[in-house]
Parts: C-alpha cells; sequence; structure tokens
C-alpha cells in the first residue's frame, strides 16, 4: 500500500515545497495538490520546484478538470515534467469543483472527461490522439509515462472511471462506502473488458495524528477536519439532485447533506470555515481518519483489505509535521510489516 499526502498551494510556496520534501523523507511516495487557480497558487509552476527539491515522490493534481485547462496544455505540462525530472507526475482529474464555481461554471460532463482523460494520457505518453478532427502529437516527448486517475462519487462517474481510468480516486475513508464504490468500478472495468487488478484504488482524506483517548483532543481534531465534509457534500449534493436519494447511492452518503444549505468557496478546503457546521460528527469520523497511530493503522488494513493501494492524506490542519512524523515512524512501518507478513 503505498501513501500520499495531499498539500494545499497557499503562499509561500516554499512553505508547499519544504512539506514535500518532508513527506518523501518520512516514506510518503505521492505528493498531491488542490488545483484550483483562484483559490490558491498555479500548482504546475510549484510541481517544478518539488521535483528539483526530491528524489524519489511522484507529483500531481487532486485534481484537475477538463473545463479550465486546455487539455492539450495539460498533456504538455506533465511530459515537460517527466523529460525534466524523469517520469514522476500523475494526473488525478474529475469533473471539476471550485476551480469551475469560482468561475461561475459547471462541472464537465462525464462525456468530455472521457474525451479529456484520452487526450491528455495519449499525448503524456508519447502517442499521437485526435483533437478537433486533427491528429497532434508533442514531437519532444519521447518517453514520457503518464497515468491518469478519475475522481469520482456518482455512479455514472463510478462507470467511467472503470471504463478508463489507470485509477480510481475516491475522496472518503469510510470503509463501507469505499467498498461499494470499488465494487462498482470493479464491475465497471470488468464489463469494459478490462481486467479490475490493473487499476490502482486511491483513498484520500484528511489524516490527523493526536490523542484520541482525550475527548478535548478529539472534538479538537473533528473541528480542524469538518471541512472536508463540507467539500465532499458539494460533490453529494449533486449526486442527491440527480439520482434522489432512494438507494442508488449508499444512504451514509445522502443523509447528511439534508441539512447543508449554503457553500463559500472562498473557505473551501480550510480549517475551521463557517459553512461546515452541518457536518455531524459521526460523518467527520467516518470520512477522515483522525486519532492515535493505532487508529490510523487499524483504518489503513481496513481499506487495504477492500484493495485500496493507496492512501492520501490531507493535511489541512493545524498539525502538519506532527502527522507526517507519526506516518514515517509508525503507521508506514508498519503497514509494511503487514505486507511482508503475508508473504
Amino acid at each position: 500500500m503505498d501513501f500520499g499526502v495531499v498539500l494545499q498551494t497557499n503562499p509561500p510556496a516554499s512553505r508547499t515545497v519544504e512539506l514535500a520534501r518532508q513527506a518523501e523523507q518520512h516514506g510518503f511516495s505521492h505528493v498531491w495538490t488542490f488545483d484550483s487557480h483562484l483559490l490558491w497558487q498555479e500548482p504546475f509552476v510549484i510541481y517544478s520546484a518539488i521535483l528539483a527539491a526530491t528524489r524519489r515522490v511522484v507529483v500531481g493534481p487532486m485534481v484537475t478538470n477538463p473545463a479550465t485547462r486546455d487539455w492539450t496544455v495539460i498533456g504538455s505540462l506533465f511530459a515537460t515534467l517527466n523529460e525534466m525530472y524523469g517520469n514522476r507526475t500523475i494526473c488525478g482529474i474529475g469533473r471539476g469543483d471550485s476551480a469551475v464555481r469560482t468561475l461561475g461554471g459547471r462541472p464537465s460532463d462525464l462525456a468530455t472527461l472521457r474525451d479529456a482523460v484520452h487526450v491528455i494520457r495519449e499525448l503524456a505518453n508519447d502517442r499521437p490522439v485526435d483533437v478537433g478532427g486533427r491528429t497532434v502529437r508533442l514531437p519532444w516527448s519521447h518517453g514520457s509515462r503518464l497515468d491518469v486517475w478519475v475522481a469520482a462519487y456518482g455512479p455514472r462517474a463510478l462507470q467511467v472511471a472503470g471504463e478508463v481510468g489507470d485509477g480510481f480516486i475516491l475522496q472518503l475513508a469510510d470503509p463501507d462506502i469505499a467498498e461499494w464504490m470499488i465494487r462498482a468500478v470493479r464491475d465497471s472495468a470488468e464489463k469494459a473488458g478490462r481486467d479490475p487488478s490493473t487499476i490502482a484504488f486511491c483513498v484520500a482524506a484528511p489524516m490527523y495524528v493526536g490523542d484520541g483517548d482525550s475527548p478535548v483532543e478529539r472534538r479538537h481534531m473533528r473541528e480542524q477536519c469538518r471541512w472536508f465534509g463540507g467539500m465532499v457534500g458539494n460533490h453529494v449534493a449533486e449526486i442527491v439532485k440527480r439520482y434522489g436519494a432512494d438507494g442508488t447511492v449508499p444512504q451514509a452518503l445522502t443523509d447528511y447533506v439534508a441539512a447543508r444549505e449554503t457553500y463559500d468557496y472562498n473557505q473551501h478546503g480550510q480549517a475551521g470555515n463557517t459553512h461546515a457546521a452541518f457536518v455531524p460528527d459521526e460523518i467527520v469520523e467516518r470520512f477522515c481518519v483522525l486519532g492515535t497511530h493505532h487508529e490510523h493503522v487499524e483504518r489503513m488494513r481496513a481499506l487495504r483489505d477492500l484493495g485500496v493501494t493507496q492512501f492520501a492524506g490531507y493535511l489541512q490542519h493545524d498539525n502538519k509535521e506532527e502527522t507526517l512524523r507519526s506516518y514515517g515512524e509508525w503507521v508506514i512501518p508498519t503497514m509494511r510489516e503487514v505486507v511482508v507478513a503475508t508473504w
């Protein structure tokens, strides 16, 4: 099981680069960032600095979208980084949320997402592709390699992830919901004639290591990570609007958004924001990974047993360095021991 870290590109950029460097030192294999150019700094510029400051980590967005960036430009960005630093990039992509909504737009439809995945992947893997009736290629991109992982929640988006994604990104860490969604992606892949075992499964959620036995600290951890339930609620609200709450998707995923009223993208992904009060404690505990390192290991084991191949932890809280250290000293080594013991 791999481990990634998800960062926001808040200024100063040097802080983002330093956290990425620490993540590599602590054994994380991937460094992901948000991609919302109005809310935070431009991530692709910072990727170059991260790759220059590290030696092994794979870097990419969680997630970009087909609407705010030209697909051929995305392919060229990844191929350029690969030429400069070796094939150490990855592309997470979804329909779009904050990046498009802050511009008054709407998420892309799934046909557009499917087409974008194809164009980006072909170009960044040094292959020709049809774009608007014209065959194009990056003639200088010899040897570039890129996987494209699709973020999804709803049934049709999960189908697309299974049909075209090199990987699937689920942005919540509830094992029951993860099991349902992983099964849906695998079923879709199999129906499309793909081998489901070739698809990577990434669960992404806030990780906060602290004294889970202290009621005061437990409450503090929940408050620091409650924003995540609000962010996920944006996507769930779209699913409920399209499919209703009649069992098409897990009830645990839909019930809590009934109390959702407004959402302020100026506070998107921020600890202590004012628009996530509707998210109950139970959802924070289920969607995030909180508590002692023993609790984190227990959740990682449950996710691994479902077929999760990477856990990517968000660090949008006040305990970044300590959480990275705890994962480096306890969680990651323990999970590696578990894997070795199964052989």
